[in-house]
């Protein structure tokens, strides 16, 4: 990736769609096919680096407290509920990433077919609208269980396969549980903190460090702290419906181009 342009819409395009449940893998994958540019590459990872840092800026507060309760829960014994939504984290985030690292190591070719993200974008679409208008609200982020944030955790894996959508897949399967809406995504953000940085670091030696790597990344920064704000304001009323939709369609126009 060396045009600085492209580095940006991209940057752009991954601040926007890899907090939504619209699946930013997806977007990445097919906007460069469907405008004929080159293949983004190691670029993919750079750019979640910048959604990260902008979901460790956002919760720089909550990481804190987050961390300062796991080590209090481990040397002091005390219990608090970060102490315990931290270890929540750390046990969620193993068996997704350990699945996700096998899938996209021994898999990449077969999941990055276009008719496979096309069909995954429709598919989860849909699961997650009916998911979605019949599940209740009735789980607030801190009351959460162990058995709830594994099971999300668990569930991040299929995030590999690009079009599911690590935020779509994490709080369709939130919502199946009865979390609400805004709880769901915060601790989707959180949980997808650590696979993001365990594979910015994995890959950081393939990094080309140019303008166009620090454009976009700034870019995806920067567009990821609006996109938090927004989603955890819209939730608190609104409902994944529109994100639903969008995805179909999204889903539909790929198929379409594919033919």
């Amino acid at each position: 990736m060396t045009n600085v342009l492209h580095a940006i819409i991209l940057g752009i395009v991954q601040g926007l769609t890899e907090l939504l449940p619209v699946s930013s893998s997806a977007h990445l994958y097919a906007i460069p096919e469907l405008l004929h540019w080159e293949s983004i590459g190691d670029f993919d990872v750079a750019l979640h680096a910048g959604t990260l840092l902008a979901i460790g800026i956002f919760f720089f507060k909550d990481w804190i407290a987050l961390i300062s309760g796991g080590c209090k829960k481990v040397f002091k014994k005390e219990d608090s509920f970060e102490g315990k939504m931290f270890w929540y984290i750390v046990l969620a985030t193993i068996p997704g990433g350990i699945i996700g690292f096998i899938l996209d190591k021994y898999c990449e070719d077969i999941l990055t077919n276009p008719l496979i993200i096309g069909l995954a974008l429709i598919i989860m679409g849909i699961i997650l609208y009916i998911v979605d208008k019949k599940s209740k609200n009735e789980v607030d982020y801190e009351n959460m269980s162990l058995k709830q944030t594994f099971i999300i955790g668990f569930s991040q894996a299929l995030a590999f396969i690009p079009g599911v959508s690590r935020s779509g897949i994490t709080m369709t399967t939130g919502r199946l549980m009865g979390v609400k809406r805004e709880a769901v995504a915060r601790y989707s953000f959180m949980l997808s903190a650590p696979i993001v940085l365990a594979a910015t670091i994995f890959k950081l030696g393939d990094f080309v460090f140019n303008w166009a790597f620090f454009a976009g990344v700034l870019t995806s920064f920067l567009v990821g702290l609006i996109v938090i704000k927004f989603l955890l304001n819209y939730l608190k009323k609104g409902d994944f419906k529109w994100f639903a939709i969008y995805r179909i369609i999204f889903g539909i126009v790929i198929l379409i181009f594919l033919v």
